[in-house]
């Protein structure tokens, strides 16, 4: 399936931003997506992406802003002359439509010949593995053959952009794992250019080839799923990042971007990640993966030690998932390659690099962090 036809080199989102009732969902967001990229917005619930993929849909109009591919204004054309593909969460399949004729409901839109769309439906089948249910309809489908269906009846529209709507939410974690995989070899295969929404952080990292974390509709950080994952900007991030570990201290002393930080029983050496004064309460943030259980008489090796108690262990196939409570109370949570018993004391050890230290207002992000946070990548 070629995608030549509607090439491009880059769509631009400038200041893209919607209202609904007087209440902003989505602030002047700013982003450069290069042809053959994968996009994902990732955030909680409310956060806009949604709103920003239905405003890129053309679903939604812009209350300010523009959009543009390769710097012609496509925000003001009708979602159906824009030529995007849409996979949403729910699939949207016709229910007394077979799965050969869902996939051609599109071309036949668009008033295509018999025989192109005969050959256009056929690969689609044969990109997502249902040639053997194109007569079926879509109730004697699993779930993640109707996803199937959903996305291929968006690629055979050979569209410029395809925008997928949390498409694997409604999935077990077995089927979400395999359509993943699928969704990023249709991806590659076909040179698809694509703007996936979602809130699983897993899902993002493995899928994209840039994340945009937003909340309360404003951008927090643009760039690699190796950039956010090991230098999330702020404390929200590292919690989307996995850095579950999320512990409000007092700045003790600062010397150049390493910090002593203490309270809650802890006392740390940690990495200043946003610049801090001593005596201000700052958030430390800490991977579960980054606190080792250290074995009887193992030296800490310089880094920080916190001594808890063990309160329950969970297995995880490779490791498991310790919880653990400090002597004032500090809930943690760590992970360990063998069990500890519950309710025995530990020495948890971890690294000062690997103990990041943000400012514990998010509004507290200067405006030139927001500004880098926009344009990077």
């Amino acid at each position: 399936m070629s995608l030549s036809a509607s090439a491009f080199t880059e769509l631009e989102l400038r200041n893209v931003g919607r209202r609904f009732g007087g209440r902003d969902a989505l602030v002047d967001l700013n982003l450069t997506i290069r042809a053959g990229e994968f996009i994902a917005l990732l955030g909680p619930s409310g956060c806009g992406k949604s709103t920003a993929l239905n405003c890129l849909a053309g679903l939604l109009p812009l209350t300010h802003g523009e959009i543009l591919i390769d710097g012609k204004r496509v925000d003001t054309l009708p979602s159906e002359k824009r030529d995007f593909g849409m996979v949403f969460q729910n699939y949207a399949l016709f229910p007394h439509l077979t799965v050969e004729k869902n996939i051609a409901f599109g071309l036949q839109m668009r008033n295509l010949s018999k025989a192109e769309i005969t050959r256009r439906v056929a690969e689609g089948l044969a990109l997502v593995k249902l040639e053997e249910h194109a007569k079926k309809l879509p109730g004697q489908l699993s779930g993640g053959q109707q996803q199937r269906v959903a996305i291929a009846r968006a690629v055979v529209l050979e569209p410029r952009l395809v925008l997928m709507d949390e498409p694997l939410s409604n999935l077990d974690a077995k089927l979400r794992l395999e359509m993943r995989t699928e969704i990023r070899r249709l991806h590659q295969s076909l040179g698809l250019t694509t703007v996936y929404v979602t809130h699983d952080q897993e899902e993002a990292l493995s899928l994209a080839d840039r994340l945009v974390v937003l909340r309360e509709g404003r951008v927090q950080q643009v760039g690699t799923p190796e950039e956010l994952h090991n230098n999330p900007n702020n404390w929200h991030v590292a919690d989307f990042m996995g850095y579950r570990n999320l512990i409000d201290l007092t700045v003790e002393s600062i010397s150049g971007d390493t910090a002593r930080v203490g309270g809650a029983g802890l006392d740390l050496t940690a990495k200043l990640v946003q610049s801090a004064s001593v005596g201000d309460t700052v958030r430390v943030a800490i991977r579960p993966s980054d606190l080792l259980v250290l074995r009887e008489g193992e030296s800490a090796g310089g880094r920080n030690t916190i001594e808890a108690q063990v309160t329950v262990v969970e297995y995880q196939g490779r490791e498991f998932a310790v919880g653990a409570t400090t002597t004032s109370g500090q809930n943690l949570f760590v992970h360990a390659e063998s069990a500890p018993v519950p309710g025995s004391m530990v020495t948890l050890a971890v690294e000062p690099s690997r103990v990041l230290v943000y400012a514990s207002n998010l509004d507290a992000m200067s405006n030139e962090q927001r500004e880098l946070a926009e344009v990077r990548g």
